[in-house]
C-alpha cells in the first residue's frame, strides 16, 4: 500500500466559529483561506468548547469540551481512524483545561500523524506549570510555527528547539483595496470627525487607562475628536465580575471630562465587520501593556488596511512597525500617547506617509500568501510516499560493529559504540541467537563471536543465587549480583535455541548443559514475559534433547499460566493477557502457541492464535502499515500510545507470525508479518526507514518528530534477526499455502 502524494488530509485543532475569541478566528480564518488555496486538502476541525458557547456548526468534525479529559482522547481516535496525515494545533495556555492547559497532553500523545503546533503566547519567563507543558510540546511537535522573530528566539534560546524545528509565518491579514475615507463613517454619523480606534475583548491588560487619560489633552486641540473602544469585555471577566471593569473605564472618563469623545461598541464583532470597523479610523491605537505579547490579530488587520498605528513597543508591534511602518512609543505612556496622536492629527501628509507604508507592508501578510505558506508546510511535514520495500539481507557487519572481545555493548550514540553503558545480557543472549540463525558454513565463520557470546553468558551465570547477573560495566565488573526475571528468562530462551541450532556439537552440548542447570529458577518466575521466554527456550530444548523433564516442565508451566492469563484478563474489544501492553508483546502469544505445539493441545494453540490475531489488528494504522505500542503507554490499561516505537516490537510480531505460519500455513500471517518487516525499512508513521541492508545498522525507534538516531544493540539486532526469520519462513517461494486455521471453534469464550 502506499499514501498519496496529491490527496492530503489535515487535522485543524483549536478554537473555531461560533466562538468569539481571538484564536477562534484565527483558527477559522486558517480553514476558509487553507481551502481556498489547496481545493485538494481535505480539512477537519476538531474544536474547542467551553459550556458556554453555543452549539457547533456541521463544519465541525468533532468538539472538545475543554475540561473533560475523555473528549481529548476521543479526539485523538477519531484522528487517528481518520487518516490525517498533519495535525495543526493552534496553542494558547488558556484554551484548554488544566495547569497551564496541560490537558492538551491527553491529545497530542496519542496522535499518530505529525504535529505542528503554532503559539500564540511564547512566554521568556514561564512559571513552572507553563514550561513543563512547553518543553512537552517542543519534544512533540515537528514543526513549530511562530509568528514573530522574538517567537522564534524565545523557542531556541529558552526552551531549546532546534532551528530546524521552527517556523515563521507571520499572522495573516484581509487583501481589500486601500480606502481613504470609510462609507461607515457616513453611516454611524461621524464622517467629519477624526477617529481614533482600540479593538478586542476588554480587560485590565488591555492599556485602556493610559489611552483615556491621553485624551484630555488631545480633545484640548481637537474638541471633537471621538476615541472608538470596540470590543466587548472578556468573557472570562464578565463570568467572575460583570461589567465592572468596563463601568470603572467609564467612571474614569466622566472624571477626565472626555466621556463623550469615546464610544463604547460592547460587543464582539465578527471579522467582516471589524474590518469595517479598522477602515473608519484614521489612527489605530494600541496602548498594551504587556510588551511580551508575540501577536495581535487587530494590529495586523490595521496595517494591512492601511491605517496609520500608535502602539506600544510590544513584541508583534515591534516587527510589524519597523522601518517607520508605525510609531512605536517608550511605552504606556498617557503624554506619549497623546503626543504621537496630536502629530498625526495636525499633519495629514505624515499620517498618509504612514498609511501608505502600513498598506505595502500589509500585502506580506495577506492571506493568500500565508495561505500558500500554509499549504507548504503541511506538504513539507505530511509522510511521503511508502517506499517500497527490499527483500535485500542486511550485512552482518552491522551487528559485528558493536562488539569487542568481551562481547556485544548495549547502546551507541549514532553509529559509534558507547562504552559508557557497557553491557548486557540481554543483548548478548540475542547475538549468540543471531549466529545461529545463520547458515551453517556462515556460523562457523562467525564461531570466535559465539564465543564471545556464549562466555558472556557463562560468565552471568551467578551459582550462589541459581540466576544470571544482567548488566556488566566496560570495566568487565558486575553492576549486580541478579537480573531481572526477564533477563534471565531471556538468557534461557537464548541457551535452548542454542542447544537446538548450532552448527558445533560442542556448543550444541554446551548450551544444553547450562540450559539444565539453570532451568529450576524458571520455576520462580512470575512476569509473564520471563515465563514465555523461558518457554520459547524449553521448546527449542526439546528439539535437541525431546524427553527433557525440565523443558517438558517449563513449557507445562509456562502453557498453563499464560492460557489462564489470557482468559481471566481479556475483556470486549481487549483479548489479552494483560489491562496494558509493554515491550516484546507478541512473544505472550508466540509462547502459548508453542506450548501448544508441544503439548499437542489445540485449546492452548488457538488461544495463542486468537491473542495475536488481535495484537495484529490492534496495531495496525487505519491506512494498513505496523504501528506498534510506544514506550509511552507501556502498561497503561487498554490504550496505546504511538509513540516512541522500538524496532523489538516488529521483530516480536514477526517471529509470532513465523510460529502462527508453522502452525497453520494461513497467509494471513505472511501478510502480518510482511506489513511488520515494512516498518523497518520506511513503511511507518514517519515514512521513514530506520534499518539500512547496506551497512546492516537499524536506528533506536521511531519518535513524534522522526528517528532516533542512535543504533544500539537491541535495535540492530531486532532487525538483522527479523531479517533472517523473513528470509528462512517467507521468502521461499515454494512454501505451500492453505487457508488459515478458523480462530473461533476451539477459543474460550470470554466468560472462561
Amino acid at each position: 500500500m502506499k499514501r498519496s502524494v496529491t490527496a492530503r488530509r489535515l487535522a485543524l485543532v483549536g478554537c473555531f466559529r461560533p466562538r468569539q475569541c481571538g484564536i477562534a478566528t484565527f483558527t477559522a480564518d486558517t480553514y476558509d483561506h487553507l481551502r481556498a488555496a489547496r481545493a485538494d486538502l481535505a480539512i477537519d476541525i476538531y474544536a474547542m468548547r467551553s459550556r458556554t458557547d453555543p452549539d457547533m456548526g456541521s463544519e465541525v468534525a468533532l468538539a472538545i469540551d475543554e475540561q473533560a479529559p475523555t473528549d481529548y482522547r476521543a479526539a485523538a481516535e477519531a484522528i487517528n481512524a481518520s487518516g490525517a496525515q498533519v495535525v495543526w494545533l493552534q496553542h494558547e495556555f488558556g484554551i484548554f483545561g488544566g495547569a497551564a492547559g496541560e490537558m492538551i497532553f491527553e491529545l497530542v500523545d496519542r496522535i499518530a500523524a505529525p504535529l505542528i503546533v503554532t503559539l500564540h503566547t511564547v512566554l521568556a519567563e514561564p512559571n513552572a506549570d507553563q514550561r513543563r507543558v512547553m518543553d512537552r510540546l517542543v519534544a512533540r511537535a515537528s514543526k513549530l510555527v511562530v509568528m514573530s522573530d522574538y517567537g522564534r528566539e524565545t523557542l531556541r534560546d529558552v526552551y531549546g528547539a532546534s532551528a530546524d524545528q521552527i517556523v515563521h509565518i507571520e499572522h495573516g491579514t484581509p487583501d481589500r483595496s486601500f480606502v481613504d475615507i470609510a462609507p461607515l463613517r457616513e453611516t454611524l454619523g461621524i464622517a467629519d470627525r477624526p477617529v481614533i480606534s482600540t479593538f478586542g475583548l476588554i480587560g485590565p491588560g488591555k492599556g485602556l487607562e493610559a489611552a483615556i487619560r491621553a485624551l484630555p489633552a488631545i480633545v484640548a486641540q481637537y474638541p471633537d475628536i471621538l476615541y472608538r473602544i470596540v470590543g466587548a469585555t472578556h468573557p472570562n471577566l464578565v463570568a467572575s465580575e460583570g461589567e465592572a471593569y468596563r463601568e470603572s473605564l467609564e467612571r474614569l472618563a466622566e472624571s477626565l471630562g472626555v466621556a463623550d469623545n469615546i464610544a463604547w461598541e460592547n460587543r464582539f464583532l465578527d471579522t467582516e465587520e471589524l474590518l469595517d470597523q479598522i477602515e473608519l479610523c484614521d489612527i489605530y491605537l494600541a496602548p498594551y501593556p504587556n510588551l511580551q505579547q508575540i501577536t495581535s490579530g487587530t494590529l495586523a488587520y490595521a496595517v494591512a488596511l492601511g491605517r496609520a498605528v500608535v502602539s506600544t513597543p510590544f513584541v508583534h508591534a515591534r516587527e510589524l512597525l519597523a522601518d517607520d511602518v508605525g510609531i512605536l512609543l517608550p511605552g504606556t505612556d498617557s503624554e506619549a500617547i497623546a503626543e504621537a496622536v496630536l502629530l498625526l492629527l495636525a499633519i495629514p501628509d505624515e499620517r498618509r506617509a504612514f498609511q501608505r507604508r502600513a498598506y505595502a507592508r500589509g500585502r506580506r501578510t495577506a492571506w493568500k500568501v500565508i495561505a500558500r505558506a500554509c499549504a507548504t508546510l503541511v506538504d513539507r511535514v505530511a509522510l511521503p510516499e511508502f517506499a517500497a520495500g527490499t527483500r535485500r539481507m542486511p550485512t552482518i557487519e552491522g551487528a559485528w560493529a558493536l562488539c569487542d572481545d568481551v562481547g556485544m555493548l548495549q547502546h551507541s550514540i549514532h553509529l559509534v559504540p558507547d562504552r559508557r553503558h557497557g553491557y548486557c545480557i540481554d543483548d548478548n543472549a540475542r547475538a549468540l541467537m543471531l549466529v545461529h540463525l545463520l547458515p551453517a558454513r556462515a556460523q562457523e565463520l562467525a564461531q570466535s563471536r559465539a564465543l564471545s557470546f556464549a562466555s558472556f553468558l557463562q560468565h552471568g551465570w551467578n551459582p550462589d543465587r541459581g540466576v544470571f547477573r544482567n548488566f556488566m560495566g566496560y570495566d568487565r565488573r558486575w553492576l549486580e549480583d541478579e537480573g531481572s526475571e526477564d533477563s534471565n528468562g531471556r538468557t534461557l530462551w537464548a541457551l535452548g535455541h542454542a542447544a537446538a541450532h548450532a552448527a558445533s556439537p560442542a556448543m550444541r552440548d554446551w548450551a544444553a548443559d547450562l540450559f539444565d542447570l539453570a532451568a529450576p529458577m524458571a520455576e520462580r518466575f512470575k512476569s509473564p514475559r520471563a515465563i514465555a521466554f523461558a518457554l520459547l527456550g524449553a521448546a527449542a530444548r526439546l528439539a535437541h534433547e525431546p524427553a527433557n523433564a525440565r523443558a517438558w516442565t517449563i513449557v507445562e508451566r509456562g502453557g498453563a499460566f499464560l492460557c489462564a492469563l489470557w482468559k481471566s484478563t481479556r475483556r470486549p474489544g481487549w483479548d489479552w493477557f494483560e489491562a496494558g501492553l509493554s515491550y516484546d508483546n507478541a512473544r505472550l502469544a508466540e509462547a502459548l502457541i508453542r506450548a501448544g505445539q508441544r503439548l499437542r493441545s489445540l485449546p492452548l494453540e488457538e488461544a495463542g492464535l486468537a491473542a495475536l490475531d488481535w495484537l495484529a489488528g490492534f496495531q495496525t494504522a487505519p491506512e494498513g502499515h505496523f504501528r506498534p505500542v510506544g514506550s509511552d503507554s507501556f502498561n497503561r490499561p487498554q490504550e496505546s500510545l504511538p509513540f516512541d516505537q522500538q524496532p523489538l516490537e516488529a521483530w516480536a510480531t514477526i517471529d509470532a507470525c513465523a510460529t502462527a505460519y508453522d502452525a497453520t500455513r494461513g497467509k494471513v500471517w505472511r501478510a502480518r508479518a510482511e506489513t511488520a518487516y515494512a516498518w523497518f525499512l520506511g513503511r511507518n508513521d514517519r515514512g521513514i526507514a530506520l534499518a539500512d541492508p547496506k551497512s546492516g545498522r537499524c536506528l533506536d525507534g521511531l519518535t513524534p518528530r522522526g528517528i532516533n538516531r542512535n543504533s544500539g544493540a537491541e535495535s540492530v539486532l531486532a532487525y538483522q534477526i527479523a531479517s533472517r526469520t523473513m528470509a528462512t519462513i517467507f521468502w521461499r517461494d515454494a512454501v505451500p499455502e492453505t487457508p488459515a486455521r478458523t480462530l473461533t471453534a476451539s477459543v474460550p469464550a470470554l466468560a472462561g
